[in-house]
């Protein structure tokens, strides 16, 4: 059985002991740690690999969505806070779940197998050439129920995210693998592909036409967000 290396960050300690008592009622979790604010985890992260992150927003110091932006590699991340109106935003940042105080054992359970099946995903999706962004041929695994596709990322039309999951569609067939935006972007040739909107990536080169604040490809209308927008023309030159 795999085991998971866990970290609770949060002010409370009545907080800290109700994740303690579930994560020990879970077999695969091992506790690393717990810290107060988002400065101590940084140097627990500094020093510890860590699988999970789960994580209050309103901390001394500095807030756990502000935290959440200072990572450069980032752990399965479940919010745990009081306070709803931030679900929206901790989504943007690819948290994996948001759990609202107080919550019961089954619904911290459902989180923490999202944790476990994000954390699986990334085994199964790489790029063969990450050092070459201008590679003429290059390669991703797509990770469809339990068969892993080899895809020509220069097929790729255009990416979707729907729910916690995304669809790739290329000419062969529609993909669709457990996995969010901001991870395959991280495994495409920066040079090829382009965020439009915050559901949305394309393969630049495949861009039949541009008509306001819509893109073409092929007869599919794709949404330019408006915090997208000045990204668009830059990389287009528009």
């Amino acid at each position: 059985m795999n085991e998971y290396t866990c970290l609770i960050i949060d002010d409370e300690p009545p907080a800290q002991r109700v994740l303690e008592l579930y994560l020990k009622d879970i077999p695969m979790m091992k506790l690393a740690g717990k810290c107060t604010n988002a400065f101590i985890a940084m140097e627990y992260l500094q020093k510890y690999k860590i699988d999970i992150l789960f994580l209050d927003i309103n901390m001394p110091k500095m807030s756990g969505l502000d935290f959440i932006k200072t990572l450069s590699s980032t752990p399965a991340i479940i919010i745990t806070t009081a306070y709803r109106e931030y679900a929206l935003e901790g989504f943007d940042l690819d948290v994996v779940d948001y759990l609202k105080k107080p919550f019961s054992f089954e619904r911290f359970m459902k989180a923490v197998n999202k944790a476990i099946e994000r954390i699986k995903s990334k085994t199964h999706l790489y790029s063969a050439q990450p050092a070459s962004q201008d590679a003429e041929s290059s390669f991703i695994f797509i990770k469809e129920d339990k068969v892993s596709y080899n895809v020509d990322v220069n097929k790729i039309f255009y990416i979707e995210a729907v729910g916690d999951y995304i669809k790739i569609f290329t000419p062969e067939k529609i993909f669709l693998t457990y996995m969010s935006l901001k991870k395959i972007a991280e495994t495409l040739p920066a040079s090829k592909f382009l965020r439009v909107h915050k559901s949305y990536i394309v393969s630049a080169d495949k861009i039949k036409l541009i008509d306001g604040n819509v893109i073409r490809i092929l007869d599919n209308r794709i949404p330019i967000g408006k915090s997208y927008r000045k990204d668009v023309n830059d990389r287009l030159g528009l």
